[in-house]
């Protein structure tokens, strides 16, 4: 179990921007796509404060194997959920569709 602090907490076995329902996952994933701690605010507001965006980086940072290891965890766990409920395939197609007529 990865530690915590005051910009980060452990809920139901899962882990949270302290105070919010936002992941550490989320957050970790929009920071490694290398949004700076300015948009990851202007995206996610109810973080409180950029202070609190850029504490929630630095504990990314100083953990980064632990992070790493949970960021892989939270993929198999929405691999498995996806495979027990898959989508009808009527959704597929929806889907498919709308994604081939999205301008680029």
């Amino acid at each position: 179990m990865m530690p915590i602090n005051e910009y980060v907490e452990v809920r139901n076995g899962a882990y949270y921007a302290a105070g919010t329902r936002i992941g550490l996952d989320v957050l970790a994933r929009e920071f490694n796509d290398g949004r700076s701690p300015e948009s990851i605010f202007a995206a996610y507001p109810s973080i409180g404060s950029l202070g609190k965006v850029y504490g929630i980086i630095t504990f990314i940072l100083e953990h980064p194997e632990a992070v790493e290891a949970y960021l892989k965890e939270q993929e198999r766990r929405y691999e498995e959920i996806k495979a027990q409920n898959p989508l009808p395939p009527d959704m597929v197609e929806r889907y498919q569709q709308a994604r081939s007529t999205k301008p680029r």
